[in-house]
């Protein structure tokens, strides 16, 4: 199972940047483990930190009150280039539990949702609109309600977003493909019951 999306209110990093590639984000050096906890600290390893593993005071999330954003605003094709999970694990593990740009990678775009990560597309001006907002430091929170389906800004204007109903589902119900399997554990257990029962003269199967 996966936490659950349901409404965020929280700082929002502005990246104003297009083409962000997954080896921007977790560079392949870091791809050796599997484990979804530990990667938040290589995010955008290149850009964070110079040859000598010092912090660039330049980069967003280096400064406060960046370094504690859930949300992330950037420009056009966000997560192109590999296919990596670990990206969206990344960006988790950092804290960021949504993405704002005009347009993702389409298998970025899927994996984030796989991992509790809501992306999010509004134009190119609704998120330089946001970043002007994000700019403003940790008084200028912005809240992303999922079922309401609408980004808030501080000074309250509401932005609609278009969302998949099915993969929304999921997000407000914290359902990964594991969760959603699990759902369907009664059925899966009286099939195997059934052919246990039909089929015990196999091999193998036991009634």
């Amino acid at each position: 199972m996966m936490d659950a999306f349901t409404k965020l209110t929280g700082i929002a990093a502005p990246m104003p940047m297009a083409n962000v590639d997954t080896d921007k984000i977790i560079p392949a050096r870091f791809l050796k483990t599997i484990k979804r906890t530990g990667l938040g600290v290589h995010l955008f390893d290149t850009l964070r930190y110079d040859a000598e593993g010092r912090e660039r005071p330049d980069f967003v999330l280096n400064r406060e009150p960046y370094r504690k954003a859930e949300i992330l605003i950037a420009h056009e094709n966000f997560g192109c280039g590999s296919s990596r999970e670990h990206a969206p694990w990344a960006l988790l593990d950092f804290g960021i539990r949504c993405v704002i740009a005009p347009d993702f990678a389409d298998i970025f775009h899927t994996n984030t949702f796989k991992n509790g990560i809501l992306p999010i597309k509004l134009s190119r001006e609704i998120c330089d609109q946001l970043m002007e907002d994000a700019k403003l430091g940790e008084n200028a929170r912005i809240t992303v309600d999922l079922a309401e389906q609408v980004v808030v800004r501080p000074n309250g204007e509401r932005i609609p977003f278009e969302i998949d109903p099915f993969r929304k589902h999921l997000l407000l119900n914290g359902l990964d493909d594991i969760g959603q399997t699990l759902q369907h554990a009664p059925a899966i257990d009286a099939y195997e019951a059934s052919q246990r029962a039909d089929k015990s003269w196999m091999p193998g199967i036991s009634v």
